[in-house]
């Protein structure tokens, strides 16, 4: 090793000492680390604050010389590999050089993230720790290409971003460092000057897999997710699970509301894992879907303005608690689908606003980049590498996670350049229309991936507007999405129930126009969360009447959605009869279960979905139009709908509704077949809280035309009720 003097190494030109000290410096590795000079090699260190800094290299410890600026130490150095021994004030620190390391990520790689299609970005991007010669620490790699200087700051330099400036890859725009001997847990953002040399406010990374709880900002070097996972039966019969055929009955889930711990805070994913999957197991649902649960800075949000795409928000545990709790549904046949947004982000300034100093993840023109409605921004679906961005994320929580499928929000918002613009408010596409082109390609890319990556999960559109082939292939022209939300059906029928039964006979058709297109896409049918806050009051107290009648209007409510074609969604508190609205500050208010009529109320959803499970024509001919047919669907006057669900080889169910609070004798209504039907489900039964009038276990189908049917029932229709028929022969 030679000796440390520092006489023969240059010293650095005034305006790069001066950039290096300001912090607006941004080629460290042109200046920093190890160098050949004239005299042969030498390293610079750039340490603000260290009282000394001394090398360390084959057994011997030579101290590095103080420079210009303040916090620069040089000195000779020999061959091979070294490493540095720094004295601060609080104590003594051994490290390796960063700044003695090559570059890090592959050509491979830059390019793909350029191209938008690297579809593993949480592997490059971020924070991960590695080992490189055998020294373990943490590479972080940000896309920044504005940035004059980008650093990544954290715990483990005091915040302080003139000590880890990051190496820029070229064109790339993605900025890199190895910080070696740093660990999982630590604290970190990125702090970035923009090309005017502006300090931006300090930043979160944008693909971090972990972060601090709210109010803190800060991204977290990740753990392994080291869960082992149980769930391969379930991942194998996944595809058959979930498709269009399937039996699929959602029980949507705001985590942190369910129910509380005795000391009034929310479960964590364990918890969750506990109580919540057995209780939907038990009920009969299939699935369970979460409200937005990647990181996001306002809990009152409910996570529908995420910061953190490929965070599991910390408010419930670690990701690897997130991936124990979709392990534990997975063991007891249950998928778990996950809300997800790509149509906007907030506006925080430590997010993805202005990243980099301009519009990065946005537009530049608020007329395409800003929504009115919720303040927030809109991606530039036609970046591709925000693109490519969006579409790793979804990747990450089906591959990393195990989801079985992503419910992607506000889908009409991204469709539509108008969306919520006034005139004049808006930019036409390049053929001048209303469609946002690029949003449709980024939807139909996104959908052919995941089809093509995970087969059998499923992609969910809220999608509110008559786009055509939502849920049609890509390949024909479509959105390539495998179900979407009947919004239309969920405001007609919502609305037909909250009129008093006196009036329902003049809106009828509100209760039937659903099926003029209810093969036009694979379906679902959703109460959600929305229906129960901002006003519009819970499920039981949209039902006009006196209480007994408000009891029996839900009932009827839910068995004729059960019985309708169309997957099944409910919000959590539906099933309970739930009488305020929801409170995501709160919890569902069980002690209601003590009162008979919630807890008939519960009754009938579990028996509503073990009879959509067990009867396959109620599940199996969803998508299929000649599987469904009107036996009563002109009788305004008695407000009465009758309608037939049937499926080649299984047994044909009769489903009756009587929407007034007025008993029916000897209604007759045609059937296709003689013999003996069964009653299956009396949504008036005592059991489940009603009056107890029925048909007395079934009725038998005599011959007799009616209604260009070939039998005929004759059936007591119950008070407010509906009613469903098996088929049995005889």
């Amino acid at each position: 090793m030679t000796d440390g003097t520092s006489e023969h190494i240059p010293a650095l030109e005034p305006h790069v000492a001066t950039a290096l000290a300001s912090g607006q410096f941004g080629d460290p590795f042109a200046v920093l680390g190890p160098h050949q000079g004239p005299q042969g090699r030498f390293v610079r260190v750039y340490l603000p604050g260290a009282q000394g800094v001394s090398l360390l290299q084959d057994g011997q410890e030579l101290p590095l010389s103080p420079s210009a600026p303040s916090g620069l130490f040089v000195g000779a150095i020999g061959k091979g590999g070294y490493s540095l021994k720094i004295a601060w004030p609080g104590g003594e620190q051994l490290t390796e050089d960063p700044y003695s390391y090559g570059p890090l990520l592959g050509d491979l790689d830059l390019h793909l993230i350029g191209e938008g299609r690297h579809l593993h970005l949480p592997d490059v991007l971020g924070a991960n720790p590695v080992e490189i010669d055998g020294v373990r620490g943490v590479r972080f790699a940000v896309w920044a290409p504005n940035a004059r200087r980008v650093s990544v700051i954290g715990t483990f330099n005091s915040w302080d971003g003139r000590r880890h400036v990051m190496r820029r890859r070229g064109d790339s725009g993605i900025w890199e460092l190895f910080v070696p001997r740093l660990a999982s847990g630590e604290l970190y953002k990125y702090e970035l000057v923009d090309s005017h040399g502006h300090l931006l406010p300090q930043k979160a990374d944008p693909v971090g897999r972990a972060a601090e709880l709210p109010p803190g900002t800060a991204s977290i070097v990740p753990r392994a997710v080291s869960h082992g996972w149980q769930d391969q039966a379930w991942m194998a019969s996944r595809r058959s699970r979930q498709s269009p055929t399937a039996p699929i009955s959602i029980y949507e889930v705001h985590a942190g509301s369910w129910v509380r711990g005795e000391d009034g805070a929310s479960l964590d994913w364990r918890g969750l894992a506990d109580r919540l999957v057995p209780y939907v197991k038990q009920l009969g649902f299939t699935h369970i879907e979460l409200l937005p649960v990647a990181e996001h800075p306002f809990t009152g949000s409910w996570g529908y303005q995420p910061l953190g795409l490929f965070a599991p928000t910390h408010r419930f545990g670690e990701p690897e608690d997130f991936a124990l709790f979709v392990d534990a549904c997975h063991q007891q046949d249950v998928g778990v689908i996950v809300d997800w947004v790509p149509a906007h982000f907030p506006s925080d300034a430590y997010g993805l606003a202005r990243f980099d100093g301009t519009a990065l993840y946005e537009h530049e023109d608020p007329s395409e980049g800003f929504h009115k409605d919720w303040n927030t921004l809109i991606y530039n679906f036609g970046r591709r590498e925000v693109m490519g961005f969006l579409i790793a994320s979804a990747l990450h929580w089906l591959e990393h996670f195990h989801v079985d499928g992503l419910r992607v929000d506000a889908v009409a918002s991204m469709l539509y350049r108008d969306y919520s613009r006034n005139p004049g408010e808006w930019r036409p596409n390049i053929h001048g229309g209303r469609e946002n082109l690029e949003a449709v390609a980024f939807l139909q890319q996104l959908n052919q991936l995941v089809r093509e990556r995970q087969p059998g999960a499923i992609m969910i559109a809220e999608e509110s507007t008559a786009w055509p082939g939502v849920t049609r292939s890509v390949g024909e022209g479509g959105l390539g999405f495998d179900f979407k939300w009947n919004m239309g059906w969920m405001h007609d029928t919502l609305q037909y129930m909250q009129r008093d039964p006196l009036y329902r006979r003049h809106h009828h058709h509100e209760m039937t126009f659903g099926l003029h297109y209810a093969f036009s896409e694979h379906f679902m049918l959703p109460l959600s969360h929305d229906e129960v806050v901002h006003g519009k009051g819970s499920l039981l107290n949209k039902m006009p009447g006196d209480s007994w009648s408000r009891f029996a209007g839900l009932r009827a409510y839910l068995a004729f959605m059960w019985a309708h074609p169309g997957k099944k969604l409910l919000f959590m508190g539906g099933e309970i009869a739930q009488e305020r609205e929801w409170n995501h500050d709160g919890e569902i208010d069980w002690d209601l279960l003590k009162n008979p009529r919630h807890a008939g109320v519960q009754a009938l959803v579990g028996d509503l979905n073990r009879l959509y499970r067990d009867l396959a024509a109620l599940h199996e001919s969803d998508g299929t139009a000649g599987d469904f047919r009107w036996l009563i669907q002109d009788d305004a006057a008695n407000s009465v709908f009758a309608f037939l669900r049937s499926r080649h080889g299984r047994a044909p169910v009769l489903v009756v509704a009587n929407m007034t609070p007025v008993p029916r004798h000897g209604y007759r209504i045609g059937v296709p077949h003689r013999g003996f039907w069964r009653e299956v489900l009396n949504t008036d039964s005592a059991h489940y809280g009603g009056s107890g009038v029925g048909n007395a276990g079934g009725v038998h189908a005599h011959d007799g035309s009616h209604g260009g049917e070939s039998a005929m029932v004759e059936l007591v229709l119950p008070p407010l009720a509906a009613l469903v028929f098996s088929f049995e022969g005889g």
